[in-house]
């Protein structure tokens, strides 16, 4: 099984730039977030996630391949955030998040000005220490 989602070279302000006001804005927002919380530079994942640094899996089946250690896609209808409900902790940070929904992976918001942004920094935080045995450079 070959991975679908890996990094691209597609500027992610040029990604952002194709968006409408509101979700170019949040993005534009996260972005300065997930990277003062992480200390690392944004990547395009696909053709519309942004990732921050990347870390290596393995399934019990063999699949292995590499994602983002902490992510975010503004899609139209919501903003999708992956690797935040992978700590312990999460779920108690998650109750001071605000309105949200969520997947198995992901975190859905209608938009920023709904949620805590130091809840979601703090989730960004804990996911981010979840993947430190496995993180990787890939390139």
């Amino acid at each position: 099984m070959t991975q679908k989602t890996l990094p691209t070279e597609v500027p992610v302000d040029e990604y952002l730039a194709t968006l409408d006001a509101r979700r170019n804005a949040e993005g534009a927002e996260l972005v300065a977030i997930f990277r003062a919380v992480t200390g690392a530079e944004p990547v395009m994942w696909g053709p519309s996630m942004i990732g921050f640094g990347t870390y290596a899996y393995q399934y019990a089946s063999g699949h292995e391949g590499i994602w983002p250690r902490a992510a975010f896609s503004p899609r139209k209808a919501k903003l999708s955030f992956y690797g935040l409900q992978t700590h312990p902790d999460a779920a108690a940070v998650l109750e001071r998040l605000g309105s949200h929904t969520t997947g198995v992976d992901c975190v859905y918001v209608t938009r920023l000005s709904a949620i805590d942004l130091d809840a979601l920094r703090e989730l960004i935080a804990l996911g981010w220490t979840v993947t430190a045995d496995t993180a990787v450079d890939p390139h």
